[in-house]
């Protein structure tokens, strides 16, 4: 089904059918989704929703404390993923090509939003286009503004983005080979724009859901039950010690003194007849109940986000070996090994676009050129450096890695071209050593 009969089938050929498909119930449930969590990492939790209670005559307010820690999950894994630039390897002409269209595009820091969205809302959609400078750029779509349109094949036929800006709606909405803009300022829906679609529809990234293989679901959905749990296990406790684990002043006995009994007992004293006692009841506080249930809850956390509890200072380390090291963050490799799975499939149809645009201006890939791309991502794991290196020097000395190869994986490369570039510069301007024989021989020409 293509986007024609889609529109003919759902939508009787209405000229705005996109308001409509932005508008259907699954489409907003999913919208308002994202905006619950665009709140929750605003701050605004299940904790501040507790009520007041009424102690001692008093309605007190409760405390009520925000743990912030989903945002620090979030980020190591970005950082964990992407810290290190995502390096193309391939035939060296097409490699040379792509790297410049990342560099003037800025296409890493592209990465790191696109996997910020990605985790936080599930999905997001980047679309590749040629920009006013004549650079290959990309625009980012978040969650909360696009919305892909699928057929029963589960194939995208259409994109609308969509938001509202001082009070008017736009609406993007991406075709194959056509873009147009609507807005309805003045009270009606109305065209504004119309450009040439060089690139085709935007990429789709979305992560893996259960219930769906074209909507991705948060991994906040799994951080938010356990810390909802842990902020109101801090939030009563901080609540009793300041209440219910007060002392309360009992007498036993005659009391001699009259009046009631001072407030201020530290510095004062109350006079008991023989025989009276004085003392306070209060309840006690299991200090050691209390911490296993909040690390279990922590410990729980970081198993379920695959965060290592070293990288959150919740375990001391010292003289680690290699072997040791790769077993802390062995968890954390397998999160960022899912993670890579979700935005290599996104990356590899963003270079086909990037490929088509090249084309345009004359630059031609091979499909034999194109078939060699590959992308490497190093993950950003603690490591031993010289010993990564000795066992790079190794390999090269047996012949068993290429020069290329070697720099890709070396911790000290970030630009493996222009890193060959120099490295052949230098031997052209490095003359060879003559031996003993040559010079013999320079000296008996010059003699004659």
């Amino acid at each position: 089904m293509n986007l024609e009969q889609y529109v003919k089938a759902k939508h009787r050929n209405n000229e705005h059918w996109f308001v409509e498909e932005v508008n259907t119930v699954a489409n907003q449930q999913r919208l308002m989704n994202v905006e619950a969590k665009k709140d929750y990492l605003m701050g605004n939790h299940k904790i501040q929703n507790l009520p007041s209670f009424m102690y001692n005559g008093e309605r007190i307010t409760p405390r009520k404390i925000v743990l912030n820690t989903a945002k620090t999950l979030l980020q190591f894994h970005i950082q964990f993923l992407l810290k290190n630039d995502v390096v193309l390897t391939g035939n060296e002409k097409m490699i040379d090509e792509l790297n410049k269209v990342n560099k003037l595009g800025k296409y890493n820091a592209k990465n790191l939003k696109i996997l910020s969205n990605l985790l936080k809302f599930g999905s997001c959609a980047e679309y590749v286009f040629v920009n006013k400078k004549g650079y290959i750029d990309s625009k980012i779509i978040p969650a909360d503004e696009g919305t892909p349109i699928y057929n029963h094949h589960n194939e995208m036929i259409a994109f609308v983005q969509s938001y509202v800006f001082d009070g008017i709606s736009y609406y993007t909405l991406y075709e194959d080979d056509v873009v147009k803009e609507y807005n309805n300022e003045g009270g009606s829906m109305k065209l504004s724009a119309q450009y040439a679609n060089l690139s085709g529809l935007p990429i789709h990234y979305h992560s893996h859901n259960e219930y769906s293989d074209i909507e991705g679901s948060s991994v906040l959905d799994d951080f938010i039950i356990i810390l909802d749990n842990m902020e109101l296990l801090l939030s009563k406790t901080v609540d009793a010690t300041y209440t219910h684990f007060q002392g309360i002043p009992v007498i036993t006995g005659q009391r001699l003194t009259t009046g009631g009994i001072p407030k201020e007992l530290v510095s004062g004293g109350v006079h008991l007849d023989d025989g009276s006692t004085f003392d306070f009841k209060s309840n006690d506080l299991d200090i050691k109940a209390f911490e296993a249930l909040y690390n279990q809850l922590n410990q729980s956390l970081l198993d379920v986000s695959g965060t290592p509890a070293v990288s959150m200072n919740k375990s001391d380390i010292s003289n680690l070996s290699e072997v040791s090291i790769t077993m802390l963050f062995g968890l954390a490799e397998v999160k960022a090994s899912e993670n890579e799975s979700y935005i290599r499939e996104g990356m590899m149809e963003r270079y086909d676009k990037i490929r088509k645009l090249l084309s345009f201006r004359g630059v031609t890939i091979t499909d034999e050129q194109y078939a060699s791309l590959s992308l490497l991502f190093k993950y950003n794991r603690p490591s031993n450096e010289s010993e990564r290196v000795k066992d790079l020097k190794e390999l090269r000395l047996l012949n068993g890695i290429s020069l290329e190869s070697m720099l890709e994986h070396s911790p000290y490369t970030t630009d493996v071209s222009m890193e060959l570039g120099r490295l052949k510069a230098e031997s052209n301007q490095i003359k060879p050593v003559k031996n003993v024989n040559e010079i013999v021989e320079e000296d008996n020409a010059l003699v004659k």
